[in-house]
């Protein structure tokens, strides 16, 4: 049986509680900017929440390539099916031709008790009417803020959402904002019904997109669910990535070919310049420079990650950022291709071949992430950890997967160093050898004062005495970081 039940996001769920008795108590509006990228779950956190609080609410979606007037039309349709209105009367037979209208409509006829009020894909109502975000803004000031309204406001254009409350637009101050994030490895080993290295698994298999999430059935380990929807051409596995891809990147421009270059494992500017170019050459440092600030920064599907020591460091490499996006690059999308030329078996051989290496790699941002949380607590080796990243230099040798440090991109002392083994045979002495020998050429290194620490799959074998670590970070560590 799938995902069903609404798991996870109580952090989430009490952060729009508070707000909502925050209007309780002062009987004046609230607004809260609600961004994440697609099916991530903006929109069910808040049909939940909804549904919890058991007050009036209109919930309206906007749709893309509507024209403003049918969106005014869809919008008034939705208000007068929904359980604001006091007194239906207030409510004309047609439809407002301004949002400047419709947004004074939806003030006379909310109740006077606590409501709410959803703008979903808000960024698309912006599309249709450049006069949107005036409108919200006049509207609010002048009527929705004095009511006793909790406006929630999604979008999942994550730049477009941002420009909305930025100090140069119409709702700057107006609005808190709310980046929603997908599943944590924790929520997602309990909604599965996973152990912890399941879960990290499934956690990078979805991302922690609830979207493939409920067509997971209970307790299927991942590679499992894996052979199961290469047989299925329209699975969410597919699917998901697939459309979030094509919204983003609806034509193949170089912008998708860079994010493509970057998902098939090329990290390195050099490199992504070479794969993502043409037959007349790489593409030119003052064309890919900008494409990758673009995919960063405003798109926030790569990250970028820099070499962490003492001193600063170069080349920085480039990583598709949601790991359910870097696994459909990697191995899914040719998967699918087999899968519907009806060869179900091939594609799964082919993701299984693709597996450990791709695991390896796409593990290492997870466990760095893991031990920055630990560190928060008391009995972590190493308390004045600020931040987890690795090191490299220009030649790759070595590369270092762990260095924990009290900040970044330059520290001022490195606490530990480590290793990443993330296969099914254990961390021995060979492994350790060879950090041992990698880790005095990070800057900063002091053997007298770092620790060694190794994040494994399948544990160590023959640490012991002079071969012992500091810190043996296993599954179970990793996924009890986070908040179940």
């Amino acid at each position: 049986m799938a995902v069903e039940a609404f798991v996870g996001r109580s952090v989430e769920l009490g952060l729009l509680r508070k707000r909502l008795d925050r209007i309780n108590a002062t009987g004046s509006g609230g607004a809260v900017a609600i961004r994440g990228r697609r099916q991530v779950g903006k929109s069910r956190l808040v049909q939940e929440f909804c549904d919890r609080v058991r007050i009036p609410y209109l919930f309206f979606t906007a749709t893309k390539g509507a024209s403003s007037l049918e969106a005014l039309a869809m919008f008034h349709t939705e208000l007068r099916e929904s359980g604001l209105p006091r007194d239906e009367s207030l409510l004309p037979l047609s439809a407002p031709t301004s949002w400047h209208d419709a947004l004074r409509l939806l003030a006379t006829v909310l109740p006077e008790t606590p409501s709410i009020v959803v703008l979903d894909e808000l960024p698309w109502l912006a599309e249709q009417d450049p006069v949107f975000d005036g409108a919200l803004q006049t509207a609010w000031d002048r009527l929705l803020s004095r009511r006793p309204v909790l406006l929630l406001l999604l979008g999942s254009d994550l730049h477009m959402m941002e420009r909305l409350t930025a100090y140069d637009r119409p709702f700057y101050g107006r609005a808190d904002s709310l980046v929603l994030g997908p599943l944590n490895p924790a929520e997602t080993g309990a909604a599965l019904g996973l152990d912890a290295p399941d879960a990290i698994d499934a956690h990078l298999v979805s991302g922690g997109l609830p979207g493939i999430l409920r067509a997971w059935p209970h307790a299927t380990p991942p590679l499992d669910f894996i052979r199961a929807e290469c047989a299925d051409p329209a699975s969410p596995l597919f699917g998901v990535p697939e459309t979030a891809l094509m919204a983003e990147f609806p034509a193949p421009d170089q912008s998708r070919r860079v994010l493509e270059a970057i998902g098939s494992g090329d990290r390195t500017h050099a490199n992504i310049a070479a794969t993502a170019g043409s037959r007349d050459g790489a593409l030119p440092s003052g064309v890919l420079s900008p494409l990758l600030r673009r995919l960063s920064e405003e798109k926030r599907m790569v990250a970028v990650d820099s070499p962490l020591s003492t001193r600063a460091g170069k080349p920085a490499l480039h990583r598709v950022a949601d790991s359910n996006m870097r696994l459909y690059l990697a191995a899914l999308r040719s998967a699918q291709q087999l899968t519907l030329r009806g060869r179900p078996d091939a594609a799964f051989g082919l993701v299984a071949r693709r597996w450990p290496a791709w695991r390896g790699r796409a593990v290492e941002p997870l466990v760095r992430e893991s031990l920055e949380l630990a560190a928060m607590d008391d009995d972590f080796p190493w308390p004045g950890t600020e931040t987890v990243g690795g090191w490299w230099n220009r030649a790759f040798s070595p590369e270092v997967d762990l260095v924990g440090a009290d900040r970044a991109p330059v520290a001022r002392i490195l606490f530990f160093v480590g290793s990443v083994k993330w296969l099914n045979t254990p961390f021995d002495g060979h492994d350790l050898a060879s950090l041992r020998q990698g880790a005095p050429q990070v800057p900063g290194f002091d053997a007298t004062t770092c620790g060694l620490a190794v994040a494994t799959l399948s544990g160590t074998k023959d640490l012991t005495g002079d071969d012992a670590v500091d810190l043996v970070w296993g599954p179970r560590d990793v996924v009890s970081a986070w908040p179940a």
